[in-house]
């Protein structure tokens, strides 16, 4: 026995050496409010087996959440015009790949959203059937089609795996109880055509490229817009409409589109509360549509927690000169949207306009000082990447479609969410919105790293599936 001891311990070092090692390195990049890093890689990081006392984010992979669709932002007419009028082909090849691209800097847009009809971002007022007739025989997508449907197709051609939500902002006016596109209601007598106009642009879109993966059957139904598209409709009619028309509509034809509620703000949950109460309207309704101009994030949760199989998305916030400063944007955006929104459940997560020019535009009434995720000069076709171009891309860059979230617990101070992908990978976004730098772990399982954050920071990290020893 004694002359196998040497052996045995050979054998042992042996097995040891040939085990798999440890991911050794921890890449990230940072932004910072004061832009001297701009989404900037930084030196790579390396495990430690031993995590210091103090402060740290500590990911639990085996506590997973809700599977992501993705980020992203809205192709207006005002965003596609820009697009496809205002800028050289090379420079629109090149931005879009910028945008969509999942490869090398790419930001990797997943999600997208666009108006069906006008929205206050249009050069004009529009339907898509202007004509007041029942039967819709002058029923046409063409004002789509110069400029919206070929920037979907385009950047459907750069990621296939693109998902598209579509909104109406209004049905044609001659539905109306206005007469006009501008504030009023749905004639209830004409629930079962306008059912068969949203039908109908589903199919028109399919036809022209673009499939439409979601649709919200009304965007902001509590509000009135004074001088662009808007209608009003309360929880009552839309459940009404939903469950005995566009519901059954979708049925006949065949079409998979997933239906969503509210598409309004954190401030009135009782009204999607109100439509999945609907026994008739709930089992067609997919999810409910979230925006950030009133109440609190929270409000996601509450409703998610009353029911659980109906998903969330977060579907429209616009930055705009109301706050102007990069550092509080950026801050606000990461902490509220990318961070907020996500744990509080949102499967998709969108700013509102992808791209505007220098003066905010082009609009036909709304928002006079919104800004988009890029600006692009309407002279030069020249590009500007803005505050929400940063946050978004912290998340969508490394947080690919499929991804699972995953538990994170973050020390005072610090705003975290993790995901696993699904190659295994861990992407990992922190916010320090401390006006000092802030050191801390950052860990999985038995393993650390030591981290500190410039002040007012967003920073993503990201690593291989870790292998125990």
């Amino acid at each position: 026995m004694r002359a196998l001891a040497p052996m045995l311990l050979a054998l042992l070092a042996g097995a040891c050496a040939s085990a798999p090692p440890r991911q050794s390195t921890i890449q990230s990049w940072v932004t910072t409010g004061d832009r001297s890093q701009l989404m900037q890689a930084q030196p790579a990081l390396a495990w430690s087996e031993t995590r210091a006392d103090g402060p740290a984010v500590v990911v639990d992979p085996n506590q997973t959440f809700q599977t992501m669709v993705g980020f992203g932002a809205s192709v207006t007419d005002a965003s596609a015009w820009l697009i496809q009028t205002r800028m050289t082909a090379s420079q629109r090849d090149a931005l879009l790949h910028e945008l969509f691209g999942r490869d090398g800097e790419g930001l990797g847009f997943s999600f997208t959203r666009v108006t069906v009809g006008a929205s206050d971002f249009s050069r004009f007022h529009y339907s898509l059937a202007d004509q007041a007739d029942p039967t819709l025989a002058g029923f046409s997508t063409a004002p789509m089609e110069a400029e919206v449907f070929p920037t979907i197709r385009a950047a459907l051609a750069i990621n296939p795996d693109l998902k598209v939500m579509a909104s109406p902002w209004s049905a044609p006016g001659w539905m109306k109880t206005t007469n006009s596109m501008i504030k009023g209601q749905l004639k209830p007598e004409l629930y079962g055509v306008y059912a068969t106009y949203l039908t109908r642009y589903i199919q028109a879109a399919r036809a022209q490229g673009v499939p439409t993966d979601y649709l919200s059957i009304q965007n902001e139904p509590d509000f009135e817009p004074e001088n662009y598209p808007g209608m009003r409709w309360g929880p009552e009619g839309r459940a009404r409409f939903i469950g005995q028309n566009l519901g059954p509509a979708f049925q006949a034809a065949g079409i998979q589109t997933h239906i969503l509620d509210w598409d309004h703000n954190w401030d009135k949950p009782e009204q999607p509360l109100g439509v999945l109460a609907d026994p008739v309207a709930r089992p067609f309704v997919s999810g409910v549509a979230w925006h950030c101009y009133g109440g609190d994030v929270s409000a996601q949760g509450q409703v998610r927690d009353a029911h659980p199989d109906k998903d969330v998305f977060f579907t429209e916030c616009s930055g705009g000169e109301w706050a102007p400063g990069f550092s509080d944007s950026l801050m606000w955006t990461a902490k509220t949207l990318i961070v907020g929104s996500t744990t509080q459940w949102a499967r998709g997560v969108l700013m509102w306009n992808l791209a505007l020019d220098e003066s905010y535009g082009p609009h036909a009434g709304g928002c006079g000082d919104c800004r988009g995720v890029v600006t692009i000069d309407s002279r030069t076709g020249a590009v500007t990447r803005n505050q929400e171009y940063y946050a978004f891309g912290h998340a969508s860059r490394f947080v690919r479609q499929g991804a699972r979230r995953v538990a994170v617990t973050a020390p005072e101070g610090l705003q975290a969410v993790a995901f696993i992908n699904p190659d295994g990978s861990r992407a990992v976004l922190v916010v320090n919105d401390a006006a000092t730098a802030t050191a801390f772990d950052l860990g999985e399982g038995d393993a650390a790293a030591r981290v500190s954050l410039p002040p007012r920071s967003l920073a993503t990290f990201t690593w291989a599936a870790l292998i125990s020893k």
